[in-house]
């Protein structure tokens, strides 16, 4: 039986980053996912690297600040496939969000980057707005642009992979792990891979299962705890209308949310919805009621865009992904977007996470990381994560693991 120092499950952005730290510390690691690496949640998000201006209206101003710095980082790391982007915030007369608390959260915002250049912020003279192509203009009272960044979700997790493989980690994918026995030595593993059952021994395991988290902890032996959680569905319309030049972060008109019109590969794509749903059991699909809602905004907002019939006829793609919120009383606007990191006393070689950001996934590998060397001891590092470039991955088949044991 193969004995790893770690096993990561799920290939998404959380369990490919905690992947990459973990081999560049040195510890020997294999990454799983019953699917595909970043086939997701990870490739189906708003596909923003940013600071989240709204979360300043719940108050979470450490994960701004933690965010806008992941956000410096990766454009650092990443200038392929993090790139900066100006978003434009209209303000009407009769907007919820007054011309003085946009100006006073972007001033904020721009102070929580710690004078990040991207944190500089200005109003758009009036003279400009028409360049807006067909951005409602009546009762319109002040715009301002700020800064944030856009990626390609799906490309940046196969970066992070494929940066995790070069160091040495082994990458599977169509593996589904069917038992977990822990003890307090470690787990052992029974891993169904091609029609193969293959034993792999770790000497400690990381849950990135994402929304599936707790189905994954269903199969732990002896029995494992998990935190209670809400699913919370993200829908997406991709328009087949030229793309703008910048993203607008618009007030809906029908509730206090935000949403994103935003330019994705010449088109434009509008998202999105938090729609809490009770079952994993099928494959989300964007609903009637999310689809009205993301074109009634965006037909309120640019008027000459057509009816919502013709703007239905324009859909050239729909997507949506799950997100974990912990559960709580509260709408899904206002739940902690932070990630949760859930250990036991019971099962002191487990971990898993919860929820999380696109933008904060190395903070959360980082903190893990720091799991597993109280867990293993240190090993010798191979690199640092700070300084290892991140270049798209070319498409290839991550199969290391089988390949090893045949």
């Amino acid at each position: 039986m193969q004995h790893l120092d770690l096993v990561v499950i799920g290939a998404g952005i959380n369990g490919v980053g905690v992947a990459q730290f973990a081999r560049a510390a040195g510890y020997s690691v294999l990454l799983l996912d019953r699917g595909k690496v970043g086939g997701q949640t990870s490739a189906n998000s708003s596909k923003l690297i940013h600071g989240g201006l709204r979360y300043l209206e719940s108050m979470q101003l450490d994960l701004v600040r933690k965010s806008l710095k992941a956000r410096r980082d990766l454009l650092r790391l990443a200038p392929e496939l993090v790139r900066p982007v100006p978003f434009y915030i209209p303000i009407y007369r009769h907007s919820r969000r007054s011309v003085f608390t946009i100006g006073a959260g972007l001033s904020l915002y721009g102070l929580l980057s710690e004078f990040d250049p991207l944190g500089r912020f200005q109003r758009v003279p009036k003279l400009e707005w028409a360049r807006f192509n067909g951005l409602r203009q009546d009762s319109l009272h002040t715009v301002f642009q700020y800064w944030d960044a856009q990626t390609d979700d799906a490309r940046l997790t196969r970066a992070v992979a494929a940066s995790a493989r070069e160091l040495g980690a082994l990458v599977q994918e169509d593996t589904e792990v069917t038992a977990i026995r822990h003890s307090a030595a470690g787990c052992e593993l029974e891993l169904s891979c091609h029609g193969e059952t293959i034993s792999v021994a770790a000497s400690a395991v990381v849950n990135a299962a994402g929304p599936w988290v707790n189905e994954l902890l269903h199969r732990v032996q002896p029995p494992a705890p998990s935190e209670r959680l809400q699913w919370v569905q993200g829908a997406h319309l991709l328009l087949d209308i030229p793309a703008f030049d910048g993203i607008f972060y618009l007030e809906s008109c029908f509730d206090k949310r935000v949403v994103f019109v935003m330019p994705w590969y010449g088109k434009t794509l509008i998202g999105t919805t938090e729609t809490p749903i009770d079952s994993l059991a099928s494959e989300p699909q964007v609903t009637a009621a999310e689809q009205a809602y993301l074109l009634g905004i965006f037909r309120h907002y640019f008027p000459d865009a057509g009816s919502e019939s013709e703007l239905a006829q324009k859909i050239v793609a729909r997507f949506c992904g799950v997100r974990v919120l912990p559960r709580v009383a509260s709408d899904a606007f206002d739940a902690p977007r932070d990630t949760l990191i859930h250990t036991s006393h019971s099962h002191p070689r487990l971990l898993s996470l919860y929820g999380g950001k696109l933008t904060t996934f190395r903070d959360s590998a980082a903190e893990v990381l720091g799991w597993v060397h109280g867990r293993l001891g240190a090993r010798t590092e191979l690199a640092d994560p700070d300084k290892l470039m991140l270049h798209p991955a070319p498409e290839c088949h991550w199969d290391d693991l089988c390949v090893q044991t045949r």
